[in-house]
């Protein structure tokens, strides 16, 4: 008896620290349902590290993150100087990454669908960007599915909707497929992760100019000698380097200020309670946590939920027949992974009102709606094909606008200015530097 009260005793204690009664305080019921899913039992699983601790942020292969690879990442990113093979002359000069991926909106496009090479105009958050008059629709610098977000793309170890960008992880046993039918893959052939292997490819796809030319006359040698001293001058200005400074800076992109980042690292008012409730059922009744996990809220795994597709939306240059919309299996081919999507991350969702990969939501209310009713609206994906976590969740009016409150307030950090430069050398006016963007954002 002596032997088994002891252990009797532990199993009531670990059953006491793990099943915390539903009348104790809700703070400290979302801390232990955190713990119960972190695999380390701690908090530390779900916290973010802040993006100038470059120690502490998941490094690429072959790319370790330094602050003078940051810096220059962080001017390309924004440089629409490099835009000097536009379609026309039109686009000469005029769009950048952050054309796409606006920081005010979450940098995410602030519409359906960005426009790179081909496009006008920028509003107050991107929504207003149109066609150039003198693209065809065809000749547009668009893509067949929603930009992801840049936010905490250090956990994306393969990156796109269909993860096919990276030679690890995922996309181990694909090797057949690299190059051959996508020649955008062949890039995986050099062993790195999907952001620096895809930045790569991004750079010829978006017509962007890579020679030591064209980046001496903007001013940015002095920038690649402090980032790269150690790779041949004759090698260093190349688009593997500018590859490897732009997954640097988009790294450090993290969310670390968002109420629910503050509440794990001991802010106990950083969220309210009904926000807290919202924690509650994304971590338990309502099934979130099952695909979206760790500390960016996101997975490399890949799910249909049957939503639909970009051209349903009024997508440029799509249409029934685009590739993306097939997801992982438009990648792979196999039967098994066709119009399963890779899992986003969650922060900062709230900035650009387009969800899913077809923008076919407008809100993150309507998001959660889709989830509790559980019932896919694309007829062209079977049903063999959902999801088995894409099921009616049961969740009354008050649980989904807690919910919705904890995805739009809790996970949105007010602070992504601090990501954008105060200017860029070419001295032009970005994200966007047409016309009508420099009256729009007052560049003129």
């Amino acid at each position: 008896m002596r032997l088994v009260l002891p252990f009797f005793v532990l199993g009531l204690s670990l059953w006491a620290c793990t099943h915390e009664p539903t009348d104790a305080p809700l703070d400290k019921q979302l801390r232990n349902r955190l713990i119960q899913l972190s695999p380390e039992y701690n908090l530390d699983y779900f916290i973010l590290p802040s993006g100038s601790d470059l120690a502490s942020i998941p490094q690429g292969v072959a790319n370790p993150l330094t602050p003078e690879k940051v810096a220059l990442g962080k001017m390309l990113f924004f440089e629409t100087g490099l835009a000097q093979d536009s379609k026309y002359a039109d686009g000469h000069g005029t769009y950048s990454c952050g054309t796409c991926h606006v920081p005010s909106a979450g940098f995410m496009p602030g519409r359906i669908q960005g426009i790179a090479d081909g496009g006008s105009g920028f509003g107050f958050n991107g929504e207003s960007r149109g066609q150039m008059p003198s693209y065809q629709e065809n000749e547009l610098d668009v893509q067949g599915a929603r930009p992801l977000s840049m936010m905490n793309v250090a956990f994306v170890t393969n990156s796109t909707w269909s993860g096919k960008f990276g030679a690890n992880h995922a996309n181990v046993g694909t090797e057949h497929l690299w190059g051959v039918k996508d020649a955008s893959t062949e890039g995986n052939h050099m062993g790195m992760d999907g952001l620096e292997t895809q930045n790569i490819e991004g750079l010829k796809i978006h017509r962007m100019r890579i020679t030591e030319g064209c980046l001496d006359t903007l001013g940015y040698l002095p920038m690649y000698d402090a980032a790269f001293p150690d790779i041949p001058q004759e090698e260093r200005y190349t688009h593997l380097t500018t590859s490897f400074a732009l997954s640097a800076y988009i790294r450090t992109l993290m969310a670390d200020q968002a109420p629910f980042q503050m509440w794990l690292k001991g802010d106990d008012n950083a969220m309210e309670e009904d926000e807290i409730r919202g924690a509650l059922l994304f971590f338990g009744k309502a099934g979130c946590y099952r695909c979206h996990q760790g500390a960016a809220l996101n997975a490399v795994e890949f799910h249909a939920l049957g939503v639909k597709d970009l051209y349903e939306a009024g997508g440029l240059a799509t249409g029934p027949n685009d590739l993306r919309n097939l997801g992982r299996g438009g990648f792979t081919e196999r039967e098994e992974d066709m119009y399963k999507f890779k899992v986003p991350q969650l922060y900062n969702l709230k900035d650009s009102p387009f969800y899913f990969h077809g923008s076919s939501k407008y809100s993150l209310w309507s998001v959660v709606e889709y989830f509790d009713a559980g019932i896919p609206e694309n007829p062209n994906v079977p049903t063999s094909q959902i999801s088995p976590y894409f099921q009616p969740l049961g969740l009354t009016e008050e649980e989904k606008r807690e919910l919705t409150l904890f995805l739009s307030r809790s996970l949105h950090d007010p602070n992504l200015q601090r990501y954008v430069p105060e200017s860029i050398l070419s001295g032009n006016c970005f994200p966007n530097n047409d016309p009508a963007s420099r009256e729009e954002l007052g560049c003129q």
